[in-house]
């Protein structure tokens, strides 16, 4: 079976910030292979630097990392007063339970929420696939 592969045009580069390195491993292997530019970054603070510069297409964000969680990142990042306002989507990847009105309100500023060990890295690449381009 081929497996799918996006256009040139299509080709999005991906920012992953994850600080568990097997599955940062497992995530840049599939999505590179199925012609995705990931860059992985393991540090809260280099990550919000990183995301900051608006050139990525799609953030996987992590929530629990070292130096600056993943909240903090989805709330700088989706600050309203924000100039210029960041284009990526932005992914929250977690195994982390939330109490629903917490994960709720993740939600409401991410563009998608995904539970890491319901996951398989091929998923994530077909979930990945179908977000449309801003």
């Amino acid at each position: 079976m081929e497996e799918s592969q996006p256009s040139k045009a299509k080709v999005r580069s991906i920012l992953c910030i994850e600080d568990e390195q097997f599955i940062s491993e497992l995530y840049t292997r599939a999505l590179t292979k199925a012609g995705y530019q990931v860059t992985v970054i393991a540090d809260g603070i280099k990550a919000l630097e990183a995301a900051q510069t608006n050139q990525y297409d799609i953030i996987l964000l992590d929530l629990m990392i070292p130096n600056l969680t993943g909240i903090e990142i989805l709330r700088t990042l989706r600050n309203p007063a924000r100039v210029p306002p960041i284009r990526a989507k932005i992914i929250i990847i977690t195994n982390l339970e939330q109490r629903q009105e917490v994960r709720a309100e993740i939600e409401k500023q991410a563009d998608g929420y995904l539970v890491k060990a319901a996951l398989t890295p091929r998923e994530l690449v077909g979930l990945i696939e179908k977000i449309p381009l801003s």
